[in-house]
């Protein structure tokens, strides 16, 4: 899917009083990050390195792991297609709603593709399937998975695609990293773009057993990850305790704006993260977002094109408080066209 994913701002030629189509932390990068990449600026007159090496380094020591249990990508995206990839034609199950790159990724390689409903997989239905693709807290609906580890135990023969570009977003589940050496069956995804604010730079990684991390490995493309990338990687894990988003304060802001948005014609659906979803109870989501960018330069993810959801659902991260009001004052105007 090229295009028709959120933060779609560029294709506009206004500048957007505010965009909450993107779920990517809307505090900005971490203080020291700017500065630290430009002084690394001659880095991009050679290669960078062939692995991201030294950054894999870095990650496995954080957690205790051993460098083979960690592959360094250019984003979630590329370790998604690594391992559609490395497992090509295989029996493969995504939990939907979900983000469409599984689907898309898979086609590619030729799975054979079946969906499972999100709250099916909740209540205990679990899919004969060879792979099966979890995202966890979910987007786009902001669901969590509370007991992983149970069905992960429970059918050794699927392999667990857990993809965690979401966990700083969330108080309501822990990641299930920590559980890849006990389980052969567990690949772990992990973004550091989302809650670090620096998509423009792609930059993720996949934890795994060694082996499962050998035969994704295979398949990578050399230089992948560039060298300011690698740079940003080394000092989100030099500087650790100090980067990490005020989650209590985000979600309180996102409980506040959600109290707001119920004056408006919005449903809102339940969420555990800083991004919601939510309906128009008129007309479409295509129509609500060319309204708000028209009349008041805001942006809005159309969630329609999740496989899943309905042409009336549009996807909502949470700002700052004053341009949170300016979408519930926007939207008092859409209840009256």
């Amino acid at each position: 899917m090229f295009q028709g994913h959120g933060d779609d701002g560029y294709l506009h030629q206004h500048t957007l009083a505010a965009d909450f189509s993107t779920n990517v932390w809307h505090g900005g990068a971490p203080a020291g990050l700017k500065e630290y990449l430009f002084i690394q600026w001659e880095q991009v007159q050679r290669y960078p390195e062939v692995l991201a090496e030294s950054l894999t380094e870095k990650i496995a020591a954080f957690y205790g792991f051993k460098t083979g249990n960690i592959l360094v990508t250019n984003g979630s995206t590329e370790s998604i297609y690594l391992i559609a990839q490395a497992l090509q034609k295989k029996k493969s199950t995504i939990a939907v709603p979900a983000f469409a790159e599984y689907e898309d990724a898979c086609k590619m390689f030729e799975h054979t593709i079946s969906f499972i409903n999100w709250e099916e997989l909740q209540n205990g239905l679990v899919p004969d399937t060879e792979l099966l693709f979890i995202c966890n807290p979910n987007n786009p609906t902001g669901a969590v998975f509370t007991d992983l580890e149970n069905i992960i135990k429970a059918y050794p023969e699927i392999l667990f695609v857990v993809d965690e570009a979401f966990i700083e977003f969330t108080l309501s589940v822990i990641s299930v990293i920590a559980l890849i050496e006990r389980y052969g069956n567990l690949i772990v995804l992990r973004s550091m773009t989302k809650a670090y604010a620096i998509p423009g730079l792609r930059l993720g990684y996949i934890a795994a057993n060694a082996s499962l991390i050998n035969s994704l490995r295979s398949f990578k493309l050399p230089w992948a990850v560039n060298a300011m990338a690698i740079a940003a990687g080394h000092f989100i894990y030099d500087h650790y305790q100090e980067v990490q988003l005020p989650l209590q304060q985000l979600l309180a802001e996102k409980a506040d704006f959600i109290k707001g948005l119920a004056g408006t014609p919005l449903t809102v659906y339940p969420s555990h993260t800083h991004f919601f979803l939510a309906s128009t109870p008129i007309h479409t989501a295509a129509s609500l977002k060319q309204f708000l960018l028209k009349e008041f330069d805001i942006l809005i993810r159309d969630a329609s094109n999740f496989r899943g959801l309905s042409e009336k659902h549009v996807r909502i991260a949470t700002l700052n408080e004053n341009k949170n009001q300016l979408l519930i004052n926007a939207l008092a105007e859409w209840k009256h066209i």
